[in-house]
């Protein structure tokens, strides 16, 4: 059993390596998109706080509030607050980063203001995918720790786990379909045009990469401790 319960723990550690490491890599190209294009003004001249707000207008939203945050890439929707906080360098900035952050967070508003279904059903199981995320580690450590004693908790960790892979898995066409609002916003509305458009179409991708990398590396997790599971039925 200690040499099962190793190699369960090994390959546990060699799964949250490989992926860490693929979301290490996409982050940092994301952030190296986001520095070059934050270089590339727009012509239009709008700062990231006048995009959003135009384009909440354009939408006919009219309740939601563009405030500054703070730090690095920390943009985001609250649809609790109907508050979009944008960072320092999008909400003043005049680039095509900028434009396409705050596109992008605009249309999370704009799907909050259309209840779409994604969106809806993301935010109804935040409570449960807090809950989730704060007691998984500690059942995983666990039912690795007791696989012999107490085979039950490795059950209670596969719940745990279902429960954030699904939460990854639902974030990834609200993330998608929050950017394809943008851009589509963005082309027609002409804030960015011809290479300005193309650079905030590269920004986004490389934006819902870091999603598709945080899904992958959900499911790769379930699916082993599903397999840890039913190998031990066998």
């Amino acid at each position: 059993m200690p040499f099962a319960m190793s190699g369960d723990y090994m390959m546990i550690m060699i799964i949250g390596m490989i992926m860490g490491g693929i979301g290490a890599l996409i982050g940092a190209r994301l952030k190296s998109k986001f520095r070059k294009y934050s270089q590339v003004p727009i012509a239009v001249g709008l700062s990231g706080k006048e995009v959003a707000e135009k384009m909440l207008a354009d939408y006919g939203v009219h309740d939601v509030q563009v405030l500054q945050g703070q730090g690095f890439l920390s943009d985001h929707y609250n649809p609790g607050t109907k508050i979009i906080n944008l960072s320092p360098d999008v909400y003043n900035g005049r680039s095509v980063a900028a434009a396409a952050v705050a596109a992008h967070e605009c249309g999370h508003a704009v799907q909050h203001n259309t209840a779409y279904a994604w969106l809806k059903m993301r935010s109804t199981i935040v409570p449960l995918v807090s809950i989730a995320s704060k007691f998984q580690q500690m059942a995983l450590i666990g039912s690795i720790m007791l696989i012999g004693t107490f085979p039950q908790l490795l059950l209670v960790t596969i719940a745990l786990f279902a429960i954030t892979t699904a939460f990854a898995l639902i974030t990834l066409p609200v993330e998608f379909d929050a950017s394809n609002r943008a851009l589509a916003w963005l082309d027609e509305s002409r804030i960015t045009e011809g290479e300005e458009y193309k650079g905030a179409k590269d920004a986004l991708w490389w934006a819902a990469m870091t999603y598709v990398a945080s899904a992958l590396s959900a499911v790769a997790m379930l699916m082993y401790l599903l397999s840890m599971y039913l190998g031990r039925r066998n």
